[in-house]
């Protein structure tokens, strides 16, 4: 008996050595995953814009329309995303002229149009590469492994564009080589690397096996080592050449590939969750698995987080079309090119107008909005109620941006990160500390909500009554909104240019503007995007009451107040002095909007009266 246990215990703990050294210690991390993370980085307040891209045509006429045509429909964009091939040869950072002729004023142009540039790269050195000029490279593969440069085994590695094999990143010379190649392209100022993820792939051989151990320049690493190396060193020279260059890589994709996060955190100022497809459901990877990894990355702590608006590729299923899409489709009017689901549907990479829609107002709420991938992206060939519709959550997100890049700051200083997912109601998340989100995950107007405590009021329709959670509500929410609430006491920063989203307009251009719920007391530090990489700040107090206080202490700015409230009120003080109706406040009763703007710089404190 004895013997029998000896021999059992032999064997666990055989397996569960086998287990540690080949899954544990090479893709989570020695000795826990925790310690391998440093804090968030700062995030610059340009990628917390909007991007965009496309890759069905990859040149630069077809990026050129496609930047041109939203800009045209007045849809706001701030990054270009080149994707691959943009050159001659996979990670060689020459770029194929007969795509992108001109380079240099190719993407000096669109940084003199107020654009930033990202480039897709990998860390393969290619031998053989697919969809590029030169497709078979043996001597650019044979100088590298030649002189060294290579980690991992003596083999060219098959990976999903060609062969080749993974730069060695603890290797000087190495370093030096590939940092030459990349000044090709950086002499331009290019703003970012696309991080693609070939790093998962490092392993080395051993008898004829392929093993997550590798040899480099400085020993043995295993996969995550590799990982973490990738995403830190591309960061960092990035850093070098510009300091508000980021990188954009990934925090989760699918619940079992790499639980631990694929960066880590310290190298993931901007991350996406893979390649989602033009559906709905999870088990498709549409977008229900985009928002479980999303909040699953946001559990593991990344804050700046998203995924590609409709997914990267795949199929709309007619199926997937109900209710919402028959209600948008009866309004489209003739002469649109995809002016059925039938229509829709029969297109490869075809994407259902409802999926659109529904991603992009969920993408407003994210840290990364992404729009791009495969299937027609120029909104104004779709439908005019997408085109309507996608613009204004575009506009939404990129007005949210000095609340978002706020908490950004206050993440990187050690606080939470800026979604924060909640166990009731299935994919319900704060989103920073004042908006609850419950995304729309099918085609169906009618949505379940669960309120958590405290007073909400639904951001779409400020006027209806605040509502006191805990509590499940139910209630359809038309193609043009979405469940989003707004907490009481909150206090928002907005960048508020346009009309389109209910929350100002033209005339608020160069105000910021505070949004106000004064259901209760609140506070809101604000930092500044503008004094990036070292922001300064503005703190927002208010005191709820027949009496509204709110007292701004900090870096001054010209501002104005948009309070939520159902009635005009009988006065309004600033800095002790009454400010005149209709000259520097106003009452907006359609909208349930008291709008007040500061007079100056340096209005620092207010008092609104009722009775």
């Amino acid at each position: 008996m004895k013997r029998r246990w000896r021999i059992l215990a032999a064997v666990a703990g055989g397996l569960a050595g086998l287990f540690y050294f080949g899954v544990v210690y090479p893709f989570w991390g020695m000795p826990f995953n925790g310690p391998r993370h440093g804090r968030v980085p700062l995030t610059p307040p340009w990628a917390l814009e909007c991007w965009l891209w496309e890759d069905d045509t990859n040149t630069a006429a077809a990026v050129m329309e496609l930047v041109e045509g939203y800009a045209r429909h007045d849809i706001p964009v701030r990054t270009v995303m080149i994707d691959s091939p943009w050159s001659r040869r996979y990670n060689d950072f020459k770029v194929d002229t007969a795509r992108y002729p001109d380079p240099a004023a190719f993407f000096g142009g669109l940084q003199d149009r107020g654009y930033r540039v990202v480039l897709w790269m990998t860390s393969m050195v290619d031998r053989t590469s697919k969809d590029t000029p030169d497709r078979a490279s043996p001597d650019f593969y044979d100088e590298a492994r030649r002189n060294g440069y290579l980690a991992g085994g003596p083999e060219p590695f098959r990976w999903w564009k060609g062969t080749g094999g993974f730069i060695d990143y603890t290797n000087p010379e190495a370093m030096r080589w590939w940092r030459g190649l990349q000044e090709q392209v950086l002499r331009w100022g290019i703003d970012g690397w696309k991080l693609d993820g070939t790093d998962t792939f490092f392993s080395g051989t051993f008898a004829g096996l392929r093993l997550p151990y590798g040899r480099a320049h400085s020993g043995w690493l295993t996969t995550r080592e590799y990982m973490d190396l990738y995403a830190r060193e591309e960061l960092r020279h990035g850093q070098t050449r510009n300091p508000e260059f980021t990188t954009l890589i990934r925090s989760i994709d699918r619940p079992w590939a790499h639980p631990e996060g694929f960066a880590p955190l310290d190298a993931a100022p901007v991350t996406w969750v893979g390649d989602n497809r033009h559906t709905w459901r999870a088990d498709d990877r549409g977008l229900e698995a985009a928002l479980a990894d999303i909040l699953r990355a946001a559990r593991l702590g990344y804050c700046v987080i998203g995924s590609d608006v409709a997914g990267y590729h795949g199929r709309s299923n007619p199926d997937d079309m109900g209710p919402a899409t028959a209600a948008l489709v009866a309004g489209w009017g003739g002469g649109q090119p995809n002016s059925s689901p039938g229509a829709v549907a029969s297109k490869p990479d075809a994407i259902a107008p409802n999926i659109y829609i529904r991603w992009a107002q969920f993408s407003a709420f994210c840290g990364l909005f992404l729009n791009g991938g495969h299937g027609e992206r120029r909104l104004w060939l779709r439908s005019p109620a997408e085109l309507e519709i996608v613009r204004k959550f575009s506009w939404l997100h990129t007005e949210l941006v000095p609340y978002i890049y706020s908490h950004v700051v206050e993440c990187h200083r050690g606080g939470r990160p800026l979604m924060r997912p909640l166990e009731e109601g299935g994919f319900h998340y704060l989103f920073g500390d004042d908006f609850l989100v419950a995304p729309i995950h099918s085609d169906a107007l009618r949505r379940e909500v669960s309120l958590p405590p405290g007073r909400w009021r639904y951001l779409f329709a400020p006027k209806e009554p605040a509502l006191a959670g805990p509590a499940r509500i139910a209630r359809e929410f038309p193609l043009d909104e979405y469940p989003v609430y707004l907490r009481a006491g909150a206090v928002v920063p907005l960048n508020v240019s346009r009309d389109y989203t209910g929350l100002g307009d033209r005339a608020s251009a160069g105000l910021r503007t505070w949004l106000v719920n004064p259901d209760a007391d609140g506070r809101f530090t604000l930092w500044h995007p503008e004094t990036h990489p070292d922001p300064q700040a503005t703190t927002v107090t208010m005191r709820a009451g027949d009496v509204l206080r709110i007292d701004f202490t900090g870096r001054a700015e010209r501002h104005l107040l948009r309070v939520i409230t159902a009635r005009a009120p009988r006065r309004v003080v600033c800095d002790g002095r009454d400010v005149a109706e209709g000259v520097d406040w106003s009452f907006d009763a359609a909208r349930g909007a008291l709008v007040i703007r500061s007079p100056d710089a340096t209005a620092a404190k207010y008092e609104i009266s009722w009775r």
